[in-house]
């Protein structure tokens, strides 16, 4: 005791000494009742004996510790490969799962591969798994985007070593994320570049500038619009308009995503376009087959042109953000705007009833085109 204030004081036994640096263990109760000091000595106790024990087995080793593989073992020790593992896991658990499901598998495994290689699962070590970390970063990913192909790796791992009864650790599992580290904000497009692209759309009048000119007045996600078919617009509706749904080439991000949204603007005129060209089913066949849209390419075409007009950090996606603000200087009430872009707007009552009718929305999307014209001159 010190003060009033209760010790704990325990010599270490001879045979443990070798692991502490002091001959006894000793270390304020934090109480000057003898009731509490009594107890809470005498559960240190029990942790110390438990420790001792376990010190005591093997030198501090677990029981068989000395059958545990190392890693030249676990190497040679035949284990599927990771596109084997990727191949199992997409069999058995892709039943009934989207298309995103299997892209995404199928992306992160590559990202592996591009960087580790493909390895036997039992190869692959901590150092791989960092070393795959740094590389996802390597290619400007966000953080988000980082932890989301890491947990798609885990997880194919895992299952993988679970169908083939292998006990083994997870190299994948704990890799440190920096979470403090964000992807670039995409900025919103101010309305004298969008204006000056949608002018520059109307001169070159070709299909990529129709699907540029289509995005930039309805905030439309590139894949939602790059997958579109002619038969998805009603120009002859007393709502001119243009249905997002699901198809079986192009999947959506949500449930919300699945709309209809008024055609309005540069919009309207790039559908006239597509609808009056004759022959394909798909209003952009270039980026589409019957089993996929491909809207990397899409991106890749349309950003590469687009960096010409626009400021650096603009992309096609940034439309998307342009819309909602100008939905906003027109005081759109924000659920309009929501079932507008196709956002999931929080709330149980939300999912009540069949949303906004067409007019509705048509009005609030015709005071935002009045809004950028009013703002920055039509394009004639």
């Amino acid at each position: 005791m010190k003060d009033g204030v209760y010790y704990f004081s325990r010599r270490v036994p001879s045979d443990l000494r070798s692991h502490y640096a002091t001959d006894r263990i000793s270390f304020s109760l934090r109480t000057k009742s003898a009731r509490d000091a009594e107890a809470r000595g005498l559960a240190h106790a029990i942790k110390l004996d438990e420790f001792w024990f376990k010190l005591r087995m093997n030198g501090g080793q677990v029981p068989g510790h000395h059958r545990l593989l190392n890693e030249e073992e676990r190497s040679r020790r035949p284990s599927p490969t990771m596109v084997e593992a990727k191949e199992l896991y997409l069999r058995l658990k892709g039943v009934g799962r989207p298309k995103t499901f299997y892209m995404g598998a199928e992306r992160a495994v590559e990202y592996l591969i591009t960087a580790s290689g493909n390895k036997a699962l039992l190869a692959y070590t901590k150092s791989d798994a960092t070393a795959f970390r740094d590389a996802l970063y390597a290619r400007k990913l966000g953080t988000s985007s980082v932890e989301r192909v890491m947990t798609t790796i885990k997880a194919i791992v895992a299952f993988a070593l679970s169908e083939e009864g292998i006990t083994a650790p997870n190299p994948f599992v704990g890799v440190y994320l920096n979470r403090q580290e964000r992807a670039e904000d995409r900025k919103p497009i101010s309305l004298p570049d969008i204006r000056s692209v949608q002018a520059k759309c109307r001169e070159l009048d070709d299909d990529v500038r129709w699907l540029v000119a289509l995005i930039s007045d309805t905030g439309m996600r590139l894949a939602e619009a790059a997958g579109l078919l002619v038969s998805d617009f009603s120009l002859d509706d007393p709502v001119p308009h243009v249905v997002v749904q699901p198809h079986p080439w192009r999947s959506l991000k949500t449930t919300a995503s699945e709309r209809c949204v008024p055609l309005v603007g540069e919009a309207l005129w790039a559908a006239s376009r597509i609808v009056k060209r004759s022959g394909p089913e798909f209003a952009f066949p270039r980026y589409n087959r019957a089993d996929r849209t491909n809207a990397n390419s899409a991106s890749a075409s349309l950003n590469k042109w687009l960096g010409k007009y626009v400021p650096a950090g603009c992309v096609v996606h940034s439309f998307r953000h342009s819309l909602r603000d100008r939905l906003r200087a027109v005081e759109c009430p924000s659920d309009v705007v929501d079932q507008i872009g196709g956002w999931t707007t929080a709330g149980n009552g939300q999912g009540y009833g069949q949303g906004y009718p067409l007019s509705v929305k048509h009005r609030w999307m015709a005071a935002a085109s009045e809004y950028i014209s009013a703002e920055h001159g039509a394009t004639k």
